[in-house]
């Protein structure tokens, strides 16, 4: 008769197709029911993190519910800072884990409710009689609240009878939120009126807007009004008419670009959170800008903003562009007349800095000539993220994954690889991290090399150091040694697992991307390009930082 954990893996295979983790004795049976008795594809990960990492990954990419799991105590302890990254990124996650058995906490067991309730996530823990009911009942938090949410299989529990699955049922969600009542109707007639006015009109999306469907709607939006636009980093790529966008705003944005955003009379944002980065520490909009902000908080999430209405990006946009219609509002033509192509571009950069290494800027160019179009690029943290937002462009917020930036996290990037690689199986994937998250995240090279293959590229800002600490803290006067890192042979390290490093020194050396992007993905290795750049060429983002914090 089938076990607990195979009524918990027979019924959460009814809504993922893959699970990503480390096997242990507090899931063991579980993988054994997901291996033998669903359909569900399992991927193994070489550090529990990854699990949860790689499962944040392939959501972000394919929008579908993601899963991982983990035995229990130390194995669901190493998971935390990716369980932490992932509820402050809004990432509908179910991690499957063992617990302690009913009878009680063993001398090395630890309070792990308490533990995911200190990170942000709820724990459902399920028992002999209510297994499949309440693997339903954990998924239908994941999606509905958009947070990862822990599912619990104590070890005394995992492996008894609990006679046939129940037909459990389906997860019930909420409808996208409409501008209900007098106050959000009159703020949605507020703003088509704002818009019909404006001579410089200006739409922001975010995020929010790619999770709600809303790029048609949008992109109509812009049509009506002749709206300039632009995204957030994570909503890059959402608007439909890439000849009339600004690319991203704030400190990745191209200077000439925040220029025009700041000449806007009329500002409209959609599912964006408007924090200090995207809104340039308050210096986005000018003072006399009128800022409307949509999303599903329960209020305005910036000072700035002048009117807010809290409903689902892609319902406030179709009833905004109603009643435009309605009120036969004319298209502005401040697109038409705005040198926008020159307006994005980004400085090339020396190609050799002041102390002999590599411009990053440079780097960073070259790269984005002989990438392949059809690309994920994922993001581990640290001061090298500016150079792939600025100088990589991707066709839509789905191809741009950051994980870690919630959190502010460094160590997560190789454990991006398989979630992106398995949920974009036609795309090449590209992982730009630095040397010291590459190194914390080392264990999962591996992993990365295994699963994309030769789709897989990463590139690694090799500087020696932390390079966010230096320019933040040692360009203070504090001291620099514990901000240093031993220069480290990634390009070797790529080598041992399977890969084909290669040492840039100069931008010759990136003609092996070029070769290699001409090559079959079947037939060519993972390539991890080991990038040995200056630290002192500073990241226009990390600058406005450090003009706030002095």
């Amino acid at each position: 008769m089938p076990t607990v954990s195979a009524h918990v893996a027979r019924t959460l295979s009814r809504h993922i197709d893959h699970v990503f983790g480390v096997m242990g004795n507090g899931n063991a049976y579980f993988l054994d029911a997901l291996e033998r008795e669903t359909a569900v594809d399992f991927t193994a990960v070489r550090h529990e993190a990854g699990g949860v990492v790689a499962a944040d990954a392939y959501h972000r990419a394919s929008g579908r519910l993601a899963a991982a799991t983990t035995t229990y105590g130390a194995g669901f302890t190493n998971t935390l800072t990716a369980l932490a990254e992932a509820v402050q990124a809004h990432v509908p996650l179910v991690l499957v884990v063992g617990d302690e058995p009913t009878s009680g906490r063993r001398p090395f067991g630890v309070d792990q409710i308490a533990l995911a309730s200190a990170v942000g996530a709820r724990t459902y823990t399920v028992g002999r009689a209510d297994a499949a009911a309440t693997t339903v009942i954990a998924i239908e938090h994941a999606l509905t609240y958009r947070v990862p949410t822990v599912l619990a299989i104590p070890y005394d529990v995992a492996a008894l009878d609990a006679g046939p699955v129940p037909a459990a049922p389906e997860p019930r969600l909420p409808e996208p939120l409409a501008p209900r009542g007098p106050f959000a109707e009159q703020g949605i007639r507020d703003i088509a009126a704002a818009l019909s006015g404006a001579r410089r009109p200006f739409l922001l999306a975010g995020r929010g807007a790619w999770v709600a469907a809303a790029s048609d709607p949008l992109g109509a939006l812009a049509d009506a009004t002749g709206a300039v636009t632009a995204s957030t980093a994570l909503g890059r790529g959402i608007f439909p008419r890439p000849e009339f966008d600004l690319g991203v705003t704030g400190g990745f944005g191209a200077e000439a670009a925040m220029e025009i955003v700041r000449q806007a009379d009329v500002a409209v944002v959609f599912g964006a959170s408007l924090n200090q980065f995207t809104m340039k520490f308050g210096d986005l909009f000018a003072p006399g800008t009128r800022v409307f902000q949509i999303d599903i908080a329960g209020a305005a999430t910036h000072p700035h903003v002048g009117g807010y209405v809290r409903a689902d990006a892609a319902v406030a946009a179709r009833a905004i562009g109603a009643e435009l219609a309605a009120i036969g509002a004319a298209h502005s033509g401040w697109r038409e007349s705005v040198d926008l192509v020159r307006a994005r571009e980004y400085e090339p950069g020396d190609g050799v800095a002041a102390d002999g290494r590599l411009d990053p800027r440079s780097i960073a160019a070259r790269i984005g000539e002989l990438l392949p179009e059809d690309r994920v690029v994922v993001s581990d943290g640290g001061h090298f993220i500016g150079w792939a937002n600025m100088y990589w462009p991707v066709a839509s917020p789905d191809r741009m994954i950051m994980v870690g930036t919630a959190f502010q996290s460094i160590g997560l990037g190789f454990a991006s690889v398989p979630g992106a690689a398995l949920a974009k199986p036609a795309a090449t994937i590209v992982l730009t991290t630095g040397d010291g998250g590459g190194l914390m995240a080392l264990a999962d090279l591996e992993s990365a090399v295994r699963v994309a293959g030769g789709r897989g590229i990463a590139v690694v800002w090799n500087d020696a150091a932390y390079g966010a600490e230096v320019n933040l803290y040692g360009l203070r006067g504090l001291a620099k040694e514990p901000m240093l890192i031993p220069e480290v042979d990634f390009a070797g390290l790529a080598a041992a697992v399977g890969a084909e490093g290669v040492v840039v020194r100069s931008l010759a050396d990136l003609d092996r991307l070029e070769s290699w992007a001409a090559q079959d993905a079947a037939s060519r290795p993972f390539l991890l390009l080991d990038c040995r750049i200056s630290g002192a060429v500073i990241a226009p983002y990390q600058q406005e930082i450090i003009r706030v914090n002095s």
